[in-house]
């Protein structure tokens, strides 16, 4: 009788320590879910105020950090409707900042070209109007300060069918306006000019203006 109680009592006490040990493994999943559930709120939250930042940005942000900040809410692979849709938002915000950039761009350009265009214009009526030598090569000296180099290269188009274009024989910005003061005719017009990285003229296009 007395084994039998002592077998009982040891099968309940084996039966309470499982029931424990159960217990205890779905609570630790039960933790492990929640603090995952806690992490990927904090992780939704966090690119919700990373991309609102962007979007609703008044110039205090540059476009780097922009983008840095949108690549970094796009690496946590958020597949929630809403920071979906403020990531498309952002997008937009950065292409346009960077059409903006873009037209500011070439709006400084076409003004530093069309300035450069009067000054090269003046120059050329200048060196071939000059009272005497001197006074060319001192013209000449002046204007080849706008020039990457003396030796940039000058082409001037004799012809232009579409988008074939046919070159006269090139020369350099020196030879071009010693043929100016020997002459003493101005025949041809700016076609378009190309800029160094230090905002010297590295290529010249002129036009004969009976073309």
């Amino acid at each position: 009788m007395i084994k039998r109680i002592l077998k009982v009592t040891f099968l309940l006490m084996i039966a309470a320590s499982l029931g424990s040990g159960m217990s205890g493994c779905k609570s630790k999943k039960k933790l492990a879910r929640e603090q995952a559930a806690a992490e990927y709120g904090r992780k939704v939250e966090t690119a919700k105020h990373d991309l609102l930042s962007i979007i609703n940005d008044e110039g205090n942000m540059s476009l780097q950090e922009k983008e840095s900040k949108l690549q970094r809410v796009k690496d946590m692979n958020l597949n929630e409707p809403e920071i979906l849709a403020l990531i498309r938002q952002a997008e937009e915000v950065i292409d346009a900042e960077k059409e903006e950039m873009r037209r500011k761009w070439e709006e400084e350009n076409k003004k530093k070209t069309e300035a450069t265009s009067l000054s090269l214009a003046d120059y050329f009526a200048l060196v071939a109007g000059a009272s005497s030598v001197e006074n060319a090569n001192m013209k000449i000296n002046e204007a080849l300060k706008l020039f990457a180099t003396p030796e940039t290269p000058v082409l001037i188009i004799i012809s232009k069918e579409g988008d074939i274009v046919d070159y006269d024989r090139p020369t350099t910005a020196k030879k071009y306006f010693e043929y100016l003061k020997d002459q003493k005719k101005n025949l041809n017009e700016i076609d378009n000019i190309e800029y160094d990285n230090n905002g010297k003229i590295k290529l010249l296009e002129l036009n004969k203006k009976d073309y």
